[in-house]
């Protein structure tokens, strides 16, 4: 009898506020004067972690565009080793695709969790209509949320990719995660950043390197239940969410959702993330 090795299956979750030179509103919006520009940043970032997996051995590599409508990386230009998911409405937004057959996790061009000093475009989910989330009671960015996510499936996160600030919040979390800082904040919309060229050369060793030594990474588990708590900018949006079976207000503005499932935590964020771009729209005063 013959009996074939594993196949090595690597997930990419790539965002696009923590990516190479992205310093301002106008790299990351599809209306920005650089948008264009960053998307090229973007997937030359992500191609990098494609080829780090690849060259450590990874057969299969799934790269799931996470950055705001979720169409931005330049899919002629990424690495054609990656299947890619694209396009909005993902019932598990960042995390699309991610289950128990993945071996690890990288995230690329993450950044900051809302009110971080010096991290470079920081927010948590929605910038302008959300304050603050917190899980289980600690406040929390996008880099947690997603890895409790994967460590419910006993999936490692291996490599975070970013701005110096959320590389340390990673670090915080994250047991033998390997991190990549690309840039230095100075302000929210100012940072020293490493030439893309350089912060894409670093990207694809540390990622080689993680994914060949993914045995020594830990995946982030919380104990049950899980308590998503968060923070709007207006009383209509959480009275909007508040109509939600399962959520509750605890504040003019604040709701939470309480969950034995994490699964159903993060569908029931991606529902409250809906309506508070739609409310939004309109709430305007608060």
């Amino acid at each position: 009898m013959v009996y074939r090795e594993a196949r090595v299956k690597v997930f990419i979750s790539v965002d696009m506020e923590g990516v190479s030179g992205i310093t301002d509103p106008e790299d990351v919006l599809p209306d920005g004067a650089d948008y264009q520009r960053g998307r090229v940043f973007m997937t030359g970032d992500a191609n990098a972690a494609i080829r780090g997996s690849s060259e450590a051995g990874a057969d299969e590599v799934l790269v799931n565009d996470s950055h705001w409508i979720m169409r931005n990386l330049l899919l002629e230009r990424l690495d054609p080793r990656a299947r890619t998911i694209k396009g909005f409405h993902k019932s598990l937004c960042m995390v699309q695709g991610l289950d128990a057959s993945y071996d690890g996790a990288v995230f690329v061009g993450y950044h900051a969790c809302a009110g971080t000093e010096g991290g470079v475009l920081n927010h948590t989910l929605l910038g302008k209509e959300i304050q603050n989330v917190y899980l289980n009671g600690e406040p929390t960015g996008e880099t947690r949320l997603n890895a409790a996510y994967a460590g419910h499936f006993g999936v490692p996160v291996l490599v975070v990719a970013g701005d110096s600030a959320v590389c340390a919040e990673a670090e915080r979390f994250l047991g033998g995660v390997q991190t990549v800082a690309v840039k230095d904040g100075i302000d929210k919309f100012s940072a020293d950043c490493l030439h893309p060229e350089v912060a894409q050369a670093r990207i694809r060793e540390v990622t080689a390197r993680a994914v060949a030594g993914r045995e020594r990474a830990t995946p982030y588990r919380l104990a049950s239940p899980y308590r998503l708590g968060i923070e709007w900018n207006s009383t209509t949006i959480a009275a909007t969410c508040a109509m939600i079976p399962g959520v509750g207000l605890t504040g003019s503005r604040s709701v939470e959702f309480v969950t034995d499932d994490y699964p159903e935590l993060m569908r029931v964020l991606v529902v409250m993330l809906l309506l508070g771009m739609q409310v939004g729209q309109k709430a305007i005063y608060g």
